[in-house]
C-alpha cells in the first residue's frame, strides 16, 4: 500500500478522494432537489447556498427555514465538502421577513411549505392566533417560530464551517440568520441592524449579545439603528469587510483558504469552539428571545402597528415608525424596507 509519506502534502487531500479512504469505490452523493427560496451549488469543497427571490429582497417565507436547513445538512453529509458560504442573489442579502405576507395579511397565506396544513405551521392557524380580537396562544406562536429558529440555527450547528457573505441590506429576520453564521464577511456599506424592535419584534435569534456583547447588542436593540459593513468588522460583529466592488474577490480568498484545510480539522476547530459558546447560553437566549418576539407581537402596540400596517401598507406603517429616528430616508435607500421584520 503506498505510503502517504510518499506523496506531496497529503494531508490537503479531501476525505473522498485519498487513497484507502472510507469512501472509495462508492458513489458520490447525488441530490437533485429544487428548492423555493434558495439555490444549492457545490463547487469543488465549497457549497454556495443563494437566496434567491431577489424581487422580493430575499425575505422569509415558511419554505425558508426548512429549504435552509435541507441544504445545510446536504452539505455536512457530503465528504467532498469543507466550506459553506452563504450568501442573496440581487441587491442585498436578506431583508427579513416577508411582512406583505406576515403583517399585511394577518400570517394567511397559501404559499407555504408542503405538508403545513393542520399543523402548527398552518398559515390559517397563525392567522386565526394572531387576530387582535381573538385569545392569543404564545406556545402556538412559540411553536411557530422555534422551527424558523431552528432552521437558521443548523448554520451554528453544523459540523462544518459556514460563512456569511452580506451586501446591500442584511436587516431585521435576515441577522437571525447571518449570525449564526461562523463567520461573516461584508461590503463596507452593508445595512445591517435589527429596527423593528422600535415594534413589533424582538430577534428570535438571540445571538447579538453572543456576536457584539451586552453594551454594543443593548445599543443596537434599545434604538433599533443600524450599522454598516465597517462598524460590524470594528465592533467584530464580521470578520472583514470590503468595498462593495471587491467583496467577492475577498470573499472567495476566504472560503478558498478555509476549504484548504482538512475537513476534519475543520469540524474539530468549530466544535471546540462551539462549545464555549453554547456553554455561553446560546440555547437559551434564542428560547427566551423566541417567546419574547412572540410578545412583541402581541401588546398593545404590536396589535396597533400590525393593523395600522393592514390598513396603510406595511411601507407606510414602517414610515412611520421610523421616521421619528430620522433613518427612514435611508431604509428607502435601500430599497426592501418593506420586507423588513
Amino acid at each position: 500500500m503506498e505510503h502517504s509519506g510518499d506523496r506531496p502534502a497529503a494531508w490537503q487531500e479531501n476525505w473522498a478522494d485519498a487513497p484507502g479512504s472510507p469512501w472509495a469505490g462508492r458513489p458520490s452523493p447525488e441530490d437533485e432537489r429544487a428548492y423555493r427560496t434558495l439555490t444549492y451549488e457545490r463547487d469543488g469543497r465549497i457549497v454556495r447556498i443563494t437566496f434567491n427571490r431577489p424581487e422580493r429582497g430575499n425575505a422569509i417565507t415558511t419554505d425558508t427555514p426548512v429549504e435552509l436547513t435541507h441544504a445545510v445538512e446536504r452539505a455536512d453529509l457530503d465528504p467532498r465538502v469543507h466550506v459553506m458560504l452563504l450568501s442573496g442573489r440581487g441587491k442585498g442579502f436578506c431583508g427579513g421577513y416577508d411582512l406583505q405576507v406576515f403583517a399585511e395579511n394577518g400570517f394567511d397565506s397559501a404559499d407555504g411549505p408542503d405538508g403545513v396544513a393542520g399543523t402548527v405551521l398552518d398559515p390559517g392557524v397563525q392567522a386565526s392566533n394572531h387576530d387582535p380580537q381573538r385569545t392569543w396562544d404564545p406556545m402556538a406562536d412559540y411553536a411557530m417560530m422555534s422551527r424558523f429558529n431552528r432552521g437558521f440555527a443548523s448554520l451554528l450547528h453544523a459540523n462544518k464551517p459556514t460563512v456569511a457573505k452580506l451586501h446591500g441590506f442584511a436587516v431585521a429576520g435576515g441577522t437571525d440568520i447571518a449570525l449564526y453564521c461562523d463567520q461573516i464577511i461584508c461590503a463596507d456599506d452593508t445595512k445591517i441592524g435589527y429596527p423593528p424592535t422600535r415594534v413589533w419584534g424582538i430577534p428570535a435569534a438571540g445571538m447579538w449579545a453572543h456576536r457584539i456583547g451586552d453594551q454594543r447588542a443593548k445599543r443596537m436593540l434599545f434604538t433599533g439603528d443600524c450599522i454598516d459593513g465597517k462598524q460590524a468588522q470594528e465592533w467584530g460583529l464580521a470578520v472583514e469587510s470590503w468595498p462593495a466592488d471587491e467583496l467577492d474577490e475577498r470573499t472567495e480568498d476566504l472560503v478558498g483558504r478555509i476549504a484548504m484545510m482538512p475537513v476534519n480539522q475543520l469540524m474539530m476547530a468549530k466544535l471546540a469552539l462551539n462549545s464555549a459558546l453554547l456553554a455561553q447560553g446560546v440555547a437559551n437566549s434564542g428560547m427566551i428571545s423566541t417567546v419574547f418576539d412572540g410578545v412583541s407581537r402581541h401588546t398593545r402596540e404590536g396589535y396597533a402597528f400590525q393593523q395600522r400596517a393592514a390598513t396603510v401598507g406595511f411601507r407606510e406603517a414602517v414610515r412611520e415608525r421610523d421616521e421619528p429616528f430620522g433613518d427612514h430616508k435611508q431604509a428607502r435607500s435601500g430599497g426592501e424596507e418593506s420586507r423588513e421584520s
